[in-house]
């Protein structure tokens, strides 16, 4: 089976895992031998761990795991359970005292969609990391994505589906750049090509024709309908060329132009858009702004294919069920 997803760059492996009967779950990112790593938050609600770990002036250079959960903050005890797996593999950052697994994460809001008082957890986090594997990352409602929500301009009831999306790009000389993004954004997500809306923002709760997002920002002049910080995208872009952590972190910059491609409006005050960097591979010469701009593109591939396998849940369409244009 052909792979154009992130674990098509060697040595990295992804595994989900969902509450049982909630609409919440995490997603996990295991580098094999742990990988170099940068980060890029841009969103103005973010929640997030791990992150300052990855300043490039900061000591630790890569990270052994990284993962994304639901639940808001109230699923960073992931963090606990990926931790787990990796010590009891010996896998993390050699303190002198113990392998130490260095873990990265962020978090979205869908407490919306899921309001049984159970988050995702350490235990859930662990059976994550058990399911990882380097096969064709399953794409849609599932994992951290499986609450995710988009087009909520005026607020979740005029909203639908979000999810998980992953692609790959191959450049020159064998260069692979990869993303994995879970789209639970604010805005709509639109098709550059041709500018059409495939998902977002319903001119009705009973509708399923879409606002224009661009013509409603002109509008309007306040939001109204919800508190600050429902969205979020977050991912992670993967490279098998050779970069240091400053470098991937201009790579996570220079990724989150895919956002803006495909997400109007994009990295806004109720987002917390937050974008993971990782090297794991041994190719060189590939200059960085080369990475980034492959990186721009997996990450607009990535959503769009996110809301394009994303399933009706929780009383909200998908685009599978949209008419056809």
């Amino acid at each position: 089976m052909e792979n154009d997803t992130l674990t098509a760059v060697e040595g990295i492996r992804v595994g989900h895992a969902a509450l049982p009967g909630v609409l919440s779950g995490c997603t996990v990112i295991l580098p094999v031998g742990g990988a170099t790593a940068g980060v890029d938050v841009r969103g103005g609600a973010p929640a997030t761990c791990g992150t300052d770990t990855l300043n490039p002036l900061n000591l630790v250079h890569k990270v052994h795991g990284i993962f994304f959960a639901g639940g808001s903050t109230y699923g960073m005890g992931v963090a606990e359970g990926v931790k787990r797996y990796l010590r009891e593999r010996s896998v993390g950052f050699e303190s002198g005292y113990g392998p130490i697994p260095i873990v990265g994460g962020a978090m979205i809001f869908d407490l919306n969609l899921n309001r049984s008082d159970r988050f995702p957890d350490a235990d859930l986090g662990y059976e994550c990391c058990m399911s990882a594997t380097s096969q064709p990352v399953p794409q849609g409602s599932v994992g951290a994505g499986i609450g995710a929500s988009v087009g909520k301009i005026h607020g979740l009831e005029r909203a639908m589906k979000g999810g998980v999306g992953s692609s790959c790009v191959e450049g020159a000389s064998g260069l692979k750049v990869a993303a994995l993004m879970v789209v639970n954004a604010f805005g709509n997500i639109v098709d550059p090509a041709g500018h059409r809306t495939i998902a977002g923002c319903r001119e009705d709760p009973g509708s399923l024709q879409l606002v224009d997002a661009d013509l409603e920002m002109r509008r309007l002049t306040r939001l109204r309908g919800f508190p600050d910080g429902r969205h979020t995208i977050i991912g992670a872009v993967a490279t098998n060329v050779k970069l240091t952590k400053r470098e991937l972190t201009k790579v996570a910059q220079m990724a989150h132009d895919g956002l803006a491609r495909t997400v109007i409006p994009a990295h806004t005050l109720y987002d917390g858009d937050t974008i993971f960097a990782l090297s794991h591979g041994t190719i060189e010469g590939v200059e960085v702004t080369i990475v980034g701009a492959l990186a721009a593109q997996a990450v607009a591939d990535a959503v769009l294919k996110a809301a394009r396998a994303a399933e009706s849940l929780g009383g909200l369409p998908a685009h599978r069920n949209l008419p056809k244009p």
